[in-house]
């Protein structure tokens, strides 16, 4: 009876198969890591749109709440600069009074009246030299001083500039600026403000965020009689 002969595979076939695996594997690592990378990107676009919607949304509210009152003590507040309801916009900042103060404590002796500045400014964070953010101060107590005072927190992280501009119904123009202070803007505010937001997106390019709010109440409010 005669034997049957077995055949192995040859070296070069080993070496063949090893090469298709490896190229294999190497194709299958690099898709999923282009997924993961891909999905990364997505994640954190994802976020930072949350994030400056959520910024622009407060800064609607509390914008478009915007006031200013002539129902204070005159004889302590004599000069007009001291006021304690003033609406003082310029082209990279804004402070101004609101009516839209949220109580975050129970039986706070506070209303719903507050002071409110935006502005960009440095990063006070020791991972973060050199990032700018924006900030934003409030103080729920109005007084002699609006630019003092209050609490101040990040509103939106790693921002390049902000620039504001201010609808005036009566030239039917933006200006730059607008001052309550001032005698002929005494009891007026802007019927519209304009803010835009210059930042670097997901993949590091500055990109520019618009929006405008409408103030409400862009008269001033009278004195009791």
């Amino acid at each position: 009876m005669r034997a049957r002969l077995t055949r192995g595979f040859t070296l070069m076939e080993v070496m063949v198969a090893v090469l298709i695996t490896s190229g294999m594997g190497v194709a299958v690592a690099v898709a999923f890591q282009t997924g993961f990378a891909a999905r990364n990107i997505v994640e954190k676009e994802s976020e930072r749109y949350r994030q400056i919607r959520v910024a622009t949304a407060r800064m609607e509210r509390e914008i478009g709440a915007a006031f200013v009152s002539d129902r204070y003590d005159a004889k302590r507040y004599r000069d007009q600069n001291d006021r304690p309801t003033n609406f003082i916009g310029e082209r990279d900042k804004l402070l101004f009074t609101t009516l839209s103060h949220q109580r975050l404590y129970q039986d706070a002796k506070e209303s719903d009246q507050a002071v409110v500045e935006y502005a960009v400014e440095g990063s006070t964070e020791r991972d973060a030299r050199g990032r700018q953010d924006l900030m934003r101060r409030e103080n729920p107590v109005l007084g002699e001083h609006m630019d003092r005072g209050g609490t101040k927190d990040v509103l939106f992280e790693d921002v390049k500039k902000i620039e504001f501009a201010y609808w005036d119904s009566d030239k039917k123009e933006w200006d730059d600026e607008w001052d309550t202070r001032r005698v002929e803007r005494k009891s007026i505010l802007p019927t519209r403000v304009k803010i835009t937001i210059t930042a670097l997106d997901e993949l590091g390019k500055e990109t520019r965020y618009t929006t405008q709010t409408r103030v409400m109440l862009n008269t001033e409010l009278p004195r009791f009689q």
